[in-house]
């Protein structure tokens, strides 16, 4: 049977002043976000000298021998903020049972481990942030943040008016309401949508619900940072006002 890890461990805790929650330290090592970092210690996936963790708020020093999914981590000397343009079928995961392409793999060997801030579904394709930093990726990805994401939607039939103004004034689906900031026509068959709040395929849930079809759905803007003319499948560093100006848009 699994035992819990004891924050009151004496022989292994010497130094009360350098604990931390074990969540953070995921964080720092890159492992994931704080939030994402609960849901690894509740599912019993780390270890800490030897004992699995299972209880959120526990502490541990930095000098502790912590193992995700049999693998030490330790917590990152060298931060790294990459934008990725995601190609179609590409999933934003750190596996895939179905052996679907992982949008991860494309990013290049720079020596520690980068997680995504947020998704993009399997079929869209644009923009979408890594990054070994927990707290800069807890502060933009958390749904308060309220960080504008821009889409292009092309559909494939004729999108009419009053789609728009649904979309806009909020469209309940399924008890839930979803509601963009800014829809801009940019054709018969294509809109540039605005977002704030990122629930889980909402363009999609949304075009479905009035019986049309996404051709391309691609993310073009998160916050103050513009695909530009970055490739699909390439990825560029963050300039350090990119970074700063999207931790200024966050509400968190």
């Amino acid at each position: 049977m699994n035992q819990d890890y004891q924050t009151g461990d004496e022989e292994k805790l010497q130094n009360e002043g350098s604990l931390i929650r074990l969540q953070v330290y995921l964080a720092k090592c890159g492992a994931a976000s704080r939030r994402a970092s609960e849901a690894l210690i509740l599912a019993g996936r780390v270890t800490v000298n030897g004992k699995t963790v299972t209880v959120l708020g526990t502490k541990v020093n930095p000098g502790d021998h912590v193992v995700l999914d049999g693998r030490e981590i330790r917590p990152e000397t060298r931060l790294h903020y990459l934008i990725l343009h995601k190609p179609p079928l590409y999933i934003c995961s750190s596996s895939d049972p179905q052996g679907r392409a992982l949008a991860k793999d494309l990013l290049p060997a720079l020596g520690e481990r980068l997680y995504n801030v947020g998704r993009l579904d399997y079929r869209s394709s644009g923009l979408i942030i890594f990054t070994n930093d927990g707290k800069f990726a807890e502060k933009i990805g958390h749904p308060r943040a309220e960080i504008e994401k821009e889409y292009l939607v092309v559909s494939t039939v004729h999108i009419y008016d009053n789609v728009i103004e649904a979309f806009l004034a909020g469209v309940e689906i399924e008890g839930i309401i979803y509601k963009a900031k800014k829809i801009e026509r940019m054709g018969e068959k294509s809109i540039k949508v605005t977002l704030i709040e990122g629930k889980n395929r909402e363009i999609r849930r949304v075009f479905s619900h009035f019986h049309l079809h996404p051709e391309k759905l691609q993310r073009i803007r998160i916050g103050p940072v513009e695909i530009g003319d970055l490739e699909e499948g390439k990825t560029r560093p963050l300039t350090q006002e990119e970074i700063r100006l999207l931790e200024k848009s966050s509400s968190v």
